[in-house]
């Protein structure tokens, strides 16, 4: 008889081991290795040979539809994040840590969607029917008709999916609970999370419902368990927030029907998530335009224009390496910024702390935000508040060139909308609106931009001795 293989496999990465170890090569986490049956999953078993496959109907791509494409569920935000609502027959992976309002946000969903008339079952795997029962009495979602259970098997979930008729939407929270007859593992472990994806997105495909599954995260902020299931979904988005502010944003990092760069702003309040249809609003609500240092940097997000405030802050250090703290942006990127202004600008800061923060916890990875991140730091340095009425964007290069960047006008729409009345952009930007009530100034280079807030400064003080 032959001897039963047996594979130690990395529940963080995936990453197949032929024996166990304390760490794992592919991402070096400890204590993660788990022995898995290899034979175990979806068409596996021993002694089992493959049968013959059969035929499949071919047809063309022109056809009618029956149903429509997508499923709006009227919240806002959450229509934006998916790209329009849930495209029928799709597969959504939601991720983020706990308590950011995952389950809170499917649960609002599913009431707004039952009381349009669509069949919704919501399948928890981690609580039981009396306390999904308890957040949809204080969600206001009691009344509406969502259909509950509370189940882990993979099997009993299809069954229960497959009986009467398809619902419109089905979510699972989450799949980290799921466990199927045919693995021979824990739940949790990758087989048991790939196996249970697999079959719910099948069941999706082949009957036209729209299926949503929460993941967990692990500490990184990735959704736990082998990378190969954001692969197989059609859509997988992450929801973001600071515990200690009370918004949170749910960002698109994948699409197969929609954009990839939306995001949706919520706010959280003891009657579940609230929209926040201009999250502008909501990052620019604590500014102090009179504190030198900051910067307003007009930023897209996806389709959206988003205003929000960069906080900088260099002081003389004490230290023999000078610190440099970065939160919201990416701190490989404030060194470039530094080294620009050192080498083309003559902005000495080497012998002093730099601190930088995007106010409200909000995260900036567009480039465009390199402009005003220079001009918070020159400010800071100079102690010289910038204009209150300015918004600032472009991208600088490591020759102190100052690039065009895209959407100049929508930028300078949600600007004026907002009271400002200024704008710092780059040279020979294209797309400048027409008739606009906002003035702007053109910069060719980042010495422009200094010699810009230098002779800001230099008008200061010649009032003051004036006076």
């Amino acid at each position: 008889m032959a001897k039963a293989r047996t594979q130690f496999i990395c529940q963080n990465c995936g990453t197949v081991h032929a024996r166990w170890v304390g760490k794992c090569e592919g991402c070096n986490q400890w204590n993660t290795i788990v022995e898995e049956d290899p034979m175990g999953g979806i068409g596996g078993g021993p002694g089992r040979t493959p049968k013959k496959g059969r035929p499949v109907a071919l047809t063309t791509l022109s056809g009618e539809i029956e149903d429509a494409p997508r499923i709006m569920t009227g919240i806002s935000e959450l229509d934006r994040a998916t790209g329009g609502g849930f495209v029928r027959g799709s597969a959504v992976l939601i991720g983020g840590d706990p308590g950011i309002g995952k389950s809170t946000v499917l649960m609002q969903a599913a009431a707004a969607l039952s009381r349009q008339g669509h069949r919704i079952i919501y399948v928890s795997g981690e609580e039981a029917v009396a306390q999904v029962r308890l957040r949809a009495q204080r969600l206001g979602a009691a009344d509406t008709e969502v259909l509950l259970a509370a189940e882990t098997n993979v099997e009993d979930i299809l069954a229960t999916l497959g009986e009467g008729k398809r619902p419109d939407l089905a979510i699972i929270d989450s799949i980290q609970t799921l466990w199927s007859d045919t693995a021979d593992s824990a739940p949790g472990t990758v087989t048991q999370v790939r196996t249970g994806v697999q079959a719910m997105i099948r069941f999706a495909k082949q009957t036209g419902a729209a299926i949503v599954l929460v993941g967990h995260v692990t500490k990184e902020g990735q959704i736990a368990g082998p990378r190969v299931v954001e692969h197989m979904v059609d859509a997988v988005l992450y929801f973001e927030g600071d515990r200690g502010h009370h918004y949170r944003i749910l960002r698109t990092v994948k699409n197969r029907f929609g954009p990839t760069d939306e995001i949706g702003v919520f706010e959280m309040s003891d009657k579940g998530l609230r929209e926040v249809t201009n999250p502008s609003e909501l990052f620019l609500g604590e500014r102090n335009s009179k504190s030198p240092g900051a910067a307003v940097f007009a930023g897209m997000e996806g389709t959206r224009p988003v205003l929000v405030e960069v906080q900088a802050l260099v002081a003389p250090t004490s230290l023999g390496t000078p610190r440099r703290a970065v939160v919201g942006w990416d701190s490989a990127r404030l060194s470039m910024i530094l080294a620009v202004l050192e080498a083309h600008c003559g902005v000495r800061l080497g012998q002093h702390d730099v601190y930088l923060n995007i106010a409200g916890g909000y995260r900036i990875t567009e480039p465009a935000a390199d402009l005003a991140v220079a001009s918070a730091l020159v400010s800071s340095l100079a102690g010289l508040a910038l204009p209150s009425d300015c918004v600032y964007f472009g991208e600088v290069s490591l020759s102190g060139a100052i690039r065009p960047v895209a959407h100049t006008a929508q930028r300078l729409k949600e600007a004026e909308k907002l009271g400002f009345s200024q704008a710092v952009l780059p040279a020979a930007s294209a797309d400048l609106p027409k008739g606009n009530g906002m003035s702007w100034a053109e910069m060719e280079s980042l010495p422009d931009l200094v010699a810009r807030i230098a002779g800001s400064k230099g008008a200061l003080k010649q009032a003051d001795n004036d006076d």
